[in-house]
């Protein structure tokens, strides 16, 4: 056996735990079909994170992915956690920092119409803090009787 031979199987190793790792650090995806049950649909994982943005402290990667498989009328995502929590979101309509305010009862919430398509969440926090959240995802508007 060559020399070369011998290095083949380390670098196909090293290749593979790489792709691994980058495979389970990914977020998870949700995928949002009208009418899902349950509804709300409840997703939960640490706020905050080492990044600085303009949208409070986030998570070098998105905390949650969602993927809306046709345009919805109304979708609404609300977050509950202690501290000063924010929601970034990144999709195909722009992106969109939530802050909380009194509105919504201190949680920060964000509704309305969703195009198709995927969209990156990012659960922050202005005080710089990590703490655990809990984010709803629902189709029932909360404004109508």
């Amino acid at each position: 056996m060559k020399r070369t031979d011998w290095l083949v199987i380390p670098i196909a190793l090293a290749f593979n735990l790489a792709f691994t790792g980058l495979t389970l650090a990914e977020a998870p995806v949700v995928q949002i079909n009208p009418q899902f049950q349950p509804d709300p649909l409840v997703v939960r994982g640490t706020s905050g994170g080492a990044k600085g943005s303009d949208c409070g402290n986030i998570a070098a990667e998105p905390n949650q992915v969602i993927q809306v498989s046709e345009s919805l009328p109304y979708l609404r995502l609300s977050v509950e956690s202690a501290g000063q929590p924010t929601l970034l979101i990144n999709g195909p309509s722009g992106r969109f920092c939530v802050l909380a305010d009194r509105f919504s009862g201190g949680k920060p919430e964000f509704s309305g119409f969703w195009q198709a398509g995927k969209y990156s969440l990012y659960v922050g926090d202005r005080a710089q803090g990590q703490h655990p959240y809990t984010l709803s995802i629902s189709q029932k508007n909360n404004s109508t009787p």
